[in-house]
């Protein structure tokens, strides 16, 4: 019988286990993989990073993209782009950093990044895809994934052509697999018969997402898709014990001064990385996940969701836990 708490080989990385932090956009930084990583997860992945940011000696992505804590490895560097000389440059920049992987958004259904040729604009462009693929594995010298999804629109298939393609044209290590159509974004049921299909005739590890929002629904999409791992994003906003919960080494749900102390850390992680102030502003997305986790109702919440600094979100932590722990 597989299990989530077995190690398993992609790229040559021998991983302690099937639990891995997906990229998630705008959110996966430094701090929120490392604490992916106390919680136990076996490989983390970046928030998405352009490759004309870091080819271009963008400031502030080069500065805060590429920064990698030495406790988080193995990590694995989402790039995003359709230039294959570009990408180059970045996996290069990316290899440099401490990165042990480098991952490719192709799945990606976001406007702004569709329009330049990137993301999911490239399971219509597999030529390029290949190019690209091969160019970020030339200039990291690291095993390169792919994160695709099956197709732009339900019933198209152009992302299951384009990983055996990627697979066989440009040897990449693996794939991530969110089986929802592009147009779908996050909504509506992934297709896990679909993702077994690409499992069983791929012949690279693939990496199921897509629906994972707590244990039970995790636990389903590993066993009916077959997939090697499993890769949490939504489901782990402000509850890192998922990971824990899923690998053994954690059982039931935290208490209120847990979520607190973890939400005091996640702040003090946040300063450290931007700065007091862009951080109070960085954090105001946080909040509301911690507050679900917390079990909050809607009136209660509002001292913690409406904080307008780092400072006053620990006053209200103070103020909410104590209650709660009662």
């Amino acid at each position: 019988m597989r299990a989530l708490t077995d190690p398993w080989t992609l790229g040559g990385h021998t991983l302690a286990n099937r639990v891995v932090l997906a990229p998630l956009a705008g959110i996966g930084n430094w701090f929120v993989r490392l604490q992916a990583k106390r919680f136990g997860a076996g490989l983390v992945t970046s928030e998405m990073v352009s490759s004309f940011g870091l080819a271009y000696g963008n400031e502030r992505t080069v500065r805060e993209f590429l920064r990698i804590h030495p406790e988080e490895h193995p990590v694995s560097m989402q790039l995003f782009g359709q230039d294959p000389d570009v990408m180059r440059r970045a996996a290069s920049m990316a290899a440099e950093a401490g990165a042990d992987i480098i991952d490719l958004n192709m799945g990606c259904p976001v406007r702004k990044v569709c329009k330049t040729g990137a993301g999911a604009a490239l399971l219509k462009d597999h030529d390029r895809a290949v190019a690209v693929a091969r160019a970020a594995a030339e200039g990291s010298g690291l095993p390169v994934t792919v994160k695709l999804r099956p197709g732009q629109r339900p019933g198209e298939r152009d992302g299951v052509t384009l990983a055996r393609r990627l697979v066989e044209d440009a040897g990449v290590a693996g794939i991530g697999f969110h089986p929802r159509h592009a147009s779908q974004q996050h909504s509506g049921s992934p297709d896990y018969a679909l993702a077994r299909g690409v499992v069983e005739t791929l012949g690279a590890p693939v990496v199921i997402s897509g629906g994972l929002a707590d244990d039970a629904k995790v636990l389903r999409a590993f066993e009916e898709s077959g997939a090697d791992a499993v890769m949490l994003a939504r489901g782990s906003f402000g509850n890192p014990w998922l990971f824990g919960r899923l690998l053994g080494s954690y059982e039931g749900d935290p208490s209120p001064g847990e979520i607190a102390e973890e939400l005091r850390w996640v702040i003090g992680c946040a300063e450290d990385h931007l700065g007091v102030e862009r951080a109070g502003r960085y954090l105001r997305k946080f909040y509301p996940w911690y507050a679900d986790t917390l079990g909050l109702t809607k009136r209660e919440r509002m001292p913690l969701v409406t904080a307008e600094t780092t400072d006053d979100a620990r006053v209200a932590l103070t103020q909410l836990a104590q209650p709660l722990a009662a």
